[in-house]
């Protein structure tokens, strides 16, 4: 049985294994910023081919998708989602308890489309009275097993940029989409067309 809930949800590679055993008993500062971790964010960079790239550390999903929702979003500013997103339904209401209202359209296939920020948009007039839509969020393996193409994000990044929106891709599944057959994108393509991964 396949199971989309994340990537993190099994049992370590045994590579992974070995490494914790042999840097066990090295002391570090801890907190990601100790060497170990700087050759990781270097690693990332190189991989993604953004030396500029913030890379930070963070210990689960709902950690990760609220830190990086309320750093980006003012207070009145929301998140479109498909109604599948985790934003949406799989937190506890951990992003709207924030105050950031997660706008949803429903997704046959679990993916966001232009067209369906451009309907949630329509909805929004930019009245003081209303949230303003600033982010769209996307999964990638999405919550139903289906993956974006380099295409569908592309688009994705064109509709965003059009309205000055930020794109922010949930990456739980990431290990997943990135290995599908059906996908076509590499960690330097989302590099370039997210804002945050």
């Amino acid at each position: 049985m396949y199971s989309f809930r994340n990537d993190y949800s099994e049992g370590a590679h045994p590579q992974v294994l070995q490494a914790l055993t042999d840097t066990n008993l090295v002391q570090t500062c801890g907190y990601g910023v100790d060497p170990i971790c700087e050759e990781a964010r270097d690693l990332i960079r190189t991989v993604c081919a953004a030396p500029e790239a913030d890379v930070h550390f963070l210990v689960g999903g709902t950690q990760t998708n609220l830190t990086v929702i309320t750093a980006l979003l003012a207070s009145y500013e929301a998140v479109i989602a498909a109604h599948t997103g985790h934003v949406n339904c799989h937190e506890t209401g951990a992003i709207e308890a924030t105050g950031h209202k997660v706008c949803v359209e429903t997704s046959p296939d679990g993916k966001v489309t232009p067209a369906m920020v451009e309907a949630v948009l329509a909805r929004h007039d930019g009245s003081e009275h209303m949230v303003s839509p600033k982010m769209v969020y996307i999964s990638d393996t999405t919550e139903i097993g289906t993956v974006y193409t380099k295409a569908e994000l592309t688009a994705l990044r064109h509709c965003c940029d059009e309205h000055g929106l930020l794109l922010f891709l949930d990456g739980a599944r990431l290990g997943s989409a990135l290995t599908s057959p059906e996908s076509d994108l590499t960690l330097a393509d989302l590099a370039a067309l997210t804002d945050v991964f």
